[in-house]
């Protein structure tokens, strides 16, 4: 499984304000998650009521990748800190297990 260090130290991320833990992909992007090398699992979909977009979500070695996938076919990717990720899913009110079995 790719990590978060990884996946930092191949793109360019920067951080986003008032959100420790958490950085945004410079610039959007038609990646989609397995696209990043080295992601083995596919990222799980989730409708949120709060969200506008579909959210796509990928665990990782020490955090989690938070995808977002916008109606121009562009995606807007979320880098996650182990706490940044927990808060994040939290506050999206999506629920995984810490050690998941279920695709992330």
């Amino acid at each position: 499984m790719i990590s978060f260090a990884e996946l930092w130290n191949r793109y360019d991320w920067r951080p986003i304000r008032n959100c420790p833990g958490r950085y945004v992909l410079k610039g959007s992007t038609k990646l989609i998650p397995e696209d990043f090398s080295d992601i083995e699992r596919e990222a799980r979909e989730f409708i949120v009521t709060t969200v506008q977009d579909p959210v796509l979500v990928t665990r990782l070695e020490g955090g989690g990748l938070i995808s977002y996938c916008k109606k121009d076919g562009n995606n807007v990717h979320t880098l996650n800190t182990e706490e940044g990720f927990a808060r994040k899913l939290e506050q999206l009110g999506i629920q995984i297990g810490v050690h998941s079995h279920d695709g992330i």
